[in-house]
């Protein structure tokens, strides 16, 4: 009997454990998106100041990591959802708006490129999803 409760209490401080490493990754990766949409809205004020290069290395790892670690399957949907209308968005040729267009333009490049990749993964996750039931 007192072996059993030691099973199960080791079960539930194992399960515990693995909840609290799970929510400190999905934090981390919440902070990720905030941080990656923040580098891209600054560096689209700043477009000259930031090695192209550099900027979209870090957007697509920043991306990637959103990804791979945020989105819950209830939230699946709607981010590729939205992912698509940004895809689209940045379609348009804003750089015509005088003034503020090409500013506008190229903070919206930069947020795709940190989309793309998250809803590439959350895509393929998605289809894995839907190929296993």
């Amino acid at each position: 009997m007192a072996r059993t409760t030691k099973r199960s209490q080791s079960r539930r401080s194992s399960s515990t454990a693995g909840s609290i490493a799970d929510m400190e990754i999905h934090r981390l990766a919440h902070y990720t998106f905030f941080v990656g949409l923040l580098i891209a809205i600054v560096a689209g004020f700043f477009r000259n100041l930031i090695a192209p290069e550099v900027l979209v290395t870090t957007l697509v790892i920043l991306g990637t990591i959103v990804g791979l670690f945020n989105l819950t399957a209830k939230e699946t949907t709607p981010f590729l959802v939205a992912a698509i209308a940004l895809m689209l968005a940045g379609i348009v040729n804003l750089g015509l708006i005088p003034g503020v267009g090409l500013y506008l333009r190229s903070i919206l490049s930069n947020i795709v490129v940190f989309v793309v990749p998250g809803a590439i993964i959350v895509g393929l996750k998605a289809i894995w999803q839907l190929a296993s039931d």
